[in-house]
């Protein structure tokens, strides 16, 4: 429960929270989401839990239509896979642009940031390191010092969201991501747009499969149910 929240940091802990249900296979595709069932089982009221919702139909997890409610749906892989492809293109460039525009100030900012999230990784929690990798890619965005593409960015971000936040429940994936984001630091750093470019599709890439893995395994377990 995160009732103490302001409405929209719980409206995306939710958006996370159902979106962990429905890849791990807890929420099966034709579930029906109903918003006061939703909202008494995690504790909040019903405005994050519409919010929640409106989320997760931009993903493509849920159908949710006017009067007749949400469902889970079934996202193919290659839905995800299209996503995904964008993303990494567009967070590429973002650091490529940031190897090449942030200010000294702004790297070591990024720099900061990232050491520490060494210590969250070190306590295993996945929720605070959720929220900090949310604070280490914007704050890469906001680097590369072009508006639109900061925007495209984010808004394709917030359409992945809740798949990048339940990446985390992978196993290893803590100390896997913060390695990823060593190589995309210290690239920027070095003001090496071409490796900062690599490494950040790398790490894309590699949140991609991570959320497969979580996918497949969820088939799996429906399978063996």
């Amino acid at each position: 429960m995160q009732s103490d929240s302001p409405a929209q940091t719980r409206a995306e802990w939710l958006a996370g929270e159902l979106a962990d249900a429905i890849l791990t296979g807890e929420l099966a595709p034709g579930a029906r989401l109903d918003e006061t069932g939703l909202a008494a089982r995690y504790g909040v009221s019903r405005t994050p839990v519409r919010e929640a919702l409106r989320q997760l139909a931009t993903t493509g997890l849920i159908d949710a239509k006017p009067r007749r409610g949400a469902t889970v749906t079934h996202v193919t892989s290659a839905q995800l896979e299209e996503l995904f492809v964008a993303m990494g293109e567009i967070e590429a460039t973002c650091a490529r642009l940031a190897a090449m525009s942030m200010t000294p100030i702004e790297r070591r900012r990024l720099a900061s940031l990232h050491q520490a999230m060494a210590e969250i990784v070190e306590r295993g929690d996945e929720s605070a390191y959720a929220d900090a990798n949310v604070r280490f890619h914007s704050t890469i965005y906001k680097g590369a010092h072009n508006g639109i593409v900061a925007e495209i960015a984010s808004s394709l971000r917030r359409r992945l969201a809740p798949f990048r936040r339940a990446q985390f429940r992978a196993e290893g994936r803590l100390r896997l991501s913060y390695a990823e984001h060593d190589a995309v630091v210290q690239a920027i750093a070095r003001g090496d747009a071409v490796q900062a470019h690599t490494t950040m599709l790398h790490h894309v890439s590699l949140v991609e499969d991570a959320v497969d893995q979580l996918a497949l395994a969820a088939s799996e377990r429906r399978i063996r149910g």
